[in-house]
């Protein structure tokens, strides 16, 4: 499972130009489901999405995780698992299928929902979505459970 975190002032999505999700302070997570993912690549990136230490103390150092005053956009993403090793068009194989897609995506909302006492959005499984962001910082992290030791 992989998830690109982007620490953000604001956030919202749409579908056919209607707003589906928005967040204020916050972070825009976009999660990619791959073909081997199981209940413990979920634990282990939801675990460190609400963990993650990136948001600025009184001292202006990266100390504090994510509060309830914020919020968090989850967004369907497959093409983090593009894959270029044999050219220019990236091949999407190494990303589930539709159906375990979005069973993880729909887990993933649940759990962020049950463990997360701030402001959860979401966009739409399997939509195409406009997303509009503005940075924080800029602050962008990589996680990625088949590769836990970076």
């Amino acid at each position: 499972m992989r998830a690109l975190v982007r620490r953000v002032s604001s956030a919202r999505v749409k579908v056919l130009s209607k707003q589906v999700g928005s967040i204020g302070d916050g972070l825009l997570v976009y999660l990619g489901i791959h073909i081997e993912d199981d209940c413990g690549d979920l634990d282990w990136v939801m675990k460190k999405i609400l963990g993650l230490r990136i948001f600025e103390d009184e001292q202006g150092k990266m100390n504090l995780k994510i509060s309830q005053d914020q919020g968090i956009l989850l967004i369907s993403q497959f093409t983090l698992w593009g894959n270029l090793k044999k050219g220019f068009r990236p091949s999407f194989n190494q990303a589930a299928d539709p159906a375990k897609g979005e069973f993880f995506y729909n887990l993933a909302l649940d759990q962020l929902s049950k463990n997360f006492a701030g402001k959860v959005e979401s966009g739409i499984f399997g939509a195409e979505m406009q997303i509009h962001a503005i940075d924080q910082g800029p602050v962008t992290i990589w996680l990625d459970s088949q590769n836990r030791g970076y």
